[in-house]
């Protein structure tokens, strides 16, 4: 009779047997079958004898045993999630899809943090068309890869910021795991975190590829695209978010907010209308809606609506702006009273600084000049606080611009670029009157409105980026570096990235991005033949009212009197220097003319785009398309000449900006010969 010590060595042969046969199995499953049958023959019927030889049968591709061996294993050991696990796959791979599910939600059922098991039942689910049930599956799979303490120590890493450590933890996991979109999901944050934002929206879309169900992923792939370099595609995806959970306010205020950047006004009102209607009491919510609804020309609605945000939040500084840029609404006193009584509750400089402008309207439609400059001055301080602009290099790009884009240098790119004259450019200050020559001219049966477009801005400044990474010298050595077919394609990428904003399927649109006019001669270069219009205003009215308006992205340069005469400074000079170079490319629209004899402008207008003459621009302000600027409520009516030397109220403190227009001012409509 053999004694404990045999016993004792038989137990750790047969551990080694099974570390063995296990560790085979990922290298050569058929040596894993042979030693778990060597280990069968000397314990018949073992459990985990018989899964590893279920588990290399199935790696070896013989699924029918496979399956015999599992099938009997889990007869005996009902409770084994893995054996349930495993007779799911084989039964997947042999095309029984209805018995793989059962097995398969028997191992979740049985082991809820078997990360594969959820995968596969994903999959299974899916291969069946039970779609909602798979995207609940693939959320279960990342809710038990969440657990795992590797991921939980990646995303501590990547929150304390220690991006490198992050990175390897998740390189290492996704290597052995390459279906865990957990980790990938993780992998594709840490990335757009360090504004690596192309390598983010690759891993967030393969992660989507394994688990398409996975909301928190598609949701960061929707925000990071929303950034810009998609915004159909995060549209999209916002769009299968809100399917797959309707009742999310979070998901319907996305996919809303990306309707508005693409123009899809009355869709983005759709859905802020059902929140309100479904008792969603949300301040922004309402807010939201205000804007759409002004956007939309509905003012009332958007008076109402932003009066009920301010029910819910007196402090809420956006809709008291947004109140006072309907323009055409006047706040009485006790408006005033409201703001100065919710002063010391507004959430944040950003919030008071839109209050502040609020309030100076307000005193302004009282008639106190004295007070409305004091809360205009206030609300600029607290918006310029925090403003990275640089001046030096703004002024410095309007000299270069005027020294690189000369007559000869066109000429010796003539007939280079995009020949499609589709686009409009409506280039200038804001407030200066571009809305009404976008008015004017979208109310032309061949002219389509859109909207301030970002795209000629991002080409440039994608452009400058180059410089900025010492790739190039300067702008102009990139620029004339440039082959015909890298021009080309340039243009061709501007009329492409801009047709999802075009509805309408008219020949011509325009593109109001005022800020353009710093890209004038790079879009005479890629677009030959695209029109340019220069909308042009008094400079000390232009530039006052630009001082008085909350500006909720860019235009940085407008928060302090004296930056803002020399912005408008430098965009003349470039303008003229360009003028003398290639006489006739830019049109000029001068407002106060086209205020004085509106007919005999718009005629100059349409004559110079192209177009005939057609009544309808005459009668602009009748147009029901969405207007987006602050200008909205001004060009649904007729011209009117209240608005022209409005500023004169404000004159004794616009000295800084008097200064710093210098001849500009005294000159104008026309150009001082020196503006160096």
């Amino acid at each position: 009779m053999a004694g404990p010590d045999a016993a004792d060595e038989a137990t750790v042969s047969l551990d080694t047997a099974f570390a063995h046969a296990t560790a085979m199995l990922g290298r050569d499953p058929r040596v894993a079958l042979g030693q778990a049958r060597e280990i069968l023959n000397a314990v018949p019927g073992h459990p985990q004898a018989l899964l590893i030889e279920g588990q290399a049968l199935r790696l070896l591709g013989d699924l029918p045993a496979a399956g015999r061996v599992l099938a009997h294993l889990l007869a005996s050991q009902p409770r084994s999630a893995i054996t349930a696990f495993e007779l799911g796959l084989v039964q997947g791979g042999l095309g029984e899809t209805g018995r793989a599910v059962a097995s398969l939600e028997r191992a979740v059922t049985l082991k809820p943090d078997l990360l594969p098991a959820w995968h596969a039942l994903a999959g299974a689910l899916r291969s069946t068309g039970r779609e909602r049930e798979a995207r609940h599956a693939d959320a279960k799979a990342v809710e038990a890869a969440a657990r795992d303490p590797m991921l939980i120590k990646a995303a501590v890493a990547m929150h304390d910021q220690r991006f490198a450590e992050a990175e390897e933890l998740l390189d290492h996991r996704i290597m052995v795991m390459p279906r865990d979109a957990a980790a990938l999901r993780l992998r594709g944050e840490v990335a757009w975190r360090q504004g690596q934002l192309n390598k983010a929206i690759d891993l967030l879309k393969q992660t989507l590829a394994i688990a398409p169900g996975f909301g928190a992923a598609r949701e960061l792939l929707t925000r990071i695209l929303h950034t810009g370099p998609d915004v159909a595609e995060a549209l999209a995806q916002a769009t299968i978010l809100l399917d797959d959970e309707p009742d999310n306010v979070s998901h319907a205020l996305l996919k809303a907010s990306l309707q508005v950047r693409l123009g899809e006004q009355d869709n983005a009102a759709t859905i802020y209308r059902s929140l309100v209607a479904r008792g969603v009491e949300s301040p922004r919510v309402w807010l939201n809606l205000g804007h759409v609804e002004k956007t939309l020309g509905h003012q009332a609605d958007a008076v109402a609506a932003y009066r009920r945000a301010l029910a819910l939040d007196p402090a809420l500084g956006e809709a008291w702006g947004s109140l006072a840029n309907l323009k055409t609404v006047r706040l009485d006193a006790a408006d005033i009273a409201a703001m100065e009584a919710a002063e010391g509750a507004v959430e944040d400089d950003e919030q008071a600084s839109q209050m502040y402008f609020a309030l100076g309207k307000a005193h302004e439609d009282a008639g106190d000049a004295d007070r409305s400059f004091a809360a205009y001055a206030r609300a600029n301080a607290l918006r310029r606080k925090g403003l990275d602009y640089d001046e030096a290099r703004l002024i410095d790009g309007a000299k270069a611009h005027a020294e690189l884009f000369t007559a000869p240098f066109f000429a010796s790119r003539a007939g280079q670029g995009c020949l499609a004259n589709d686009p409009i450019f409506v280039v200038g200050l804001p407030r200066a009157g571009s809305t009404l020559v976008e008015q004017i001219l979208s109310s032309h049966s061949q002219i389509e409105g859109t909207m301030e477009l970002p795209d000629m801005m991002m080409i440039g400044d994608r452009l400058h980026a180059r410089v900025d990474d010492g790739e190039f010298a300067s702008f102009a050595e990139l620029l004339r570096s440039l082959a015909p077919a890298d021009v080309k394609r340039l243009g061709d990428e501007y009329i492409d990235r801009t047709m999802v904003h075009r509805k309408d399927g008219r020949p011509r649109f325009i593109d109001k991005m005022p800020n353009n006019w710093m890209y004038t001669g790079l879009i005479r270069l890629i677009l030959p033949n695209a029109t340019i219009i220069d909308a042009r205003r008094h400079p000390m009215g232009c530039c006052f009212s630009g001082f008085k308006q909350f500006f909720a992205r860019g235009q940085l340069f407008t928060y302090d009197l004296g930056e803002i005469g020399r912005y408008y400074r430098a965009y003349v000079a470039q303008m003229a220097a360009f003028d003398r170079e290639m006489p006739g490319a830019v049109h000029r629209v001068i407002y106060e003319r086209m205020v004085a004899d509106t007919e005999g402008e718009v005629r100059a207008l349409l004559a110079h785009v192209g177009v005939p003459f057609e009544e309808s621009c005459l009668a602009f302000y009748r147009n029901p398309r969405a207007v987006r600027t602050a200008s909205s409520e001004q060009v649904r009516q007729p011209i009117f000449t209240d608005g022209v030397d409005h500023w004169r109220q404000f004159e004794p403190w616009l000295g800084p900006l008097r200064d710093a227009l210098g001849a500009v001012e005294t000159a104008y409509p026309d150009v001082p010969g020196d503006l160096g």
